[in-house]
């Protein structure tokens, strides 16, 4: 974009924002934005991103995430920004009940009307906002198949870790070279499936010794936290790795032999499509994005949400049935390039903001 576009990044991330700075040479704008509903912080917001625009006088517009959503969306409306768009990748309010889902909907319905077009990064989440009435139909697409961003086909690739670098992440993991290792990549919370997906592997565990569970990310403590049973059986159960957050999850993935991703809800999951690129199968769950990703039994396995019987039956099918397991290892890479590849989807959103300005010039 920045070939075609000055581009302005703005996030309430300000570290992260420096870091984006420096690696992608764009100018970045710092503004405080919560993720829950906070009012009168949300009202600051609004004002300082109303006068920036009012400032700087954007061309596009472009918000990703429902907060950042409704604030960008709102102030580019009411400082007149020629073009308005604004990706949905995911809605929190599908989880949500009572007084707070009415304000949420309200919220996105707010979003799409202030939008000239609203991005749904996968044709099931599509439906989804269709058929709820939180944007018309005529304001709202999904490009190619679907994501917000595709996956660098190169940068995950099966080659990409060498031999001697594996050997050493193993050794320094304490796993053998024996080992399954079923993987998740992800923030550790009770959303992501977790606690069904540790329950799970402990009960497969105790039948199958050549095998480890390996968690990559965040664990987030107050925000949607796990129960405390899966939190003892992470920090002491001796097959449980806890990698914590990783920078680069390429070497994890090359020492994996399943990713899994029993997650509640998604938007367009980032992770089974790079561990696809990679040349790993995924166990996903029966929701937008993942059955988007996986077909299942043809590059995966897709099962039921919070269900742990059919984690374990998954895990079965993954580590005992090695016909089964090659036949989907040797599809994943091939139907993650072949849709998901992202300079396609870079020239997609490219051309969109061309036509949306020759349209609104």
């Amino acid at each position: 974009m920045s070939q075609s576009f000055d581009v302005i990044a703005i996030s309430s991330d300000e570290m992260g924002l420096q870091e984006l700075a420096e690696r992608e040479g764009v100018s970045i704008y710092p503004v405080n934005m919560t993720r829950e509903i906070t009012p009168i912080k949300d009202i600051g917001a609004l004002i300082k991103l109303w006068y920036y625009f009012l400032k700087i006088k954007p061309d596009i517009v472009h918000t990703h995430t429902p907060k950042a959503g409704l604030l960008g969306m709102m102030a580019a409306a009411l400082a007149g920004v020629p073009v308005r768009i604004h990706t949905v990748a995911g809605l929190p309010l599908l989880k949500a009940t009572g007084l707070k889902k009415r304000v949420m909907e309200f919220t996105e319905r707010l979003t799409s009307k202030c939008a000239h077009l609203v991005i749904a990064n996968s044709k099931v989440m599509k439906g989804i906002m269709i058929q709820n009435n939180y944007s018309p139909a005529d304001k709202i697409t999904t490009l190619l198949n679907g994501s917000s961003n595709g996956v660098d086909t190169e940068h995950y690739h099966p080659d990409v870790v060498a031999e001697k670098e594996k050997l050493a992440l193993l050794k320094q993991l304490q796993i053998e070279q024996t080992d399954k290792v079923f993987t998740f990549i992800g923030r550790i919370v009770a959303d992501k499936g977790i606690n069904e997906l540790v329950e799970a592997f402990v009960q497969f565990s105790a039948q199958h010794l050549q095998v480890k569970l390996m968690l990559v990310g965040w664990l987030e403590e107050h925000l949607n936290p796990l129960n405390a049973n899966t939190l003892h059986q992470i920090k002491h159960h001796p097959s449980i790795i806890n990698a914590g957050y990783q920078n680069d999850i390429r070497p994890y993935l090359s020492i994996s032999h399943a990713v899994f991703l029993p997650s509640h809800r998604e938007g367009f999951p980032n992770v089974p499509m790079q561990a696809g690129a990679m040349g790993i199968p995924s166990v996903v769950t029966d929701i937008n994005g993942c059955n988007e990703i996986v077909v299942n039994n043809e590059n995966g396995i897709i099962i039921p949400v919070n269900n742990k019987e059919a984690i374990i039956a998954a895990m079965e099918k993954m580590f005992l049935d090695n016909y089964f397991f090659e036949k989907v290892k040797s599809n994943t890479r091939k139907m993650i390039v072949s849709k998901f590849e992202q300079t396609k989807l870079w020239n997609e959103v490219l051309f969109l903001y061309q036509k949306l300005l020759q349209q609104n010039s």
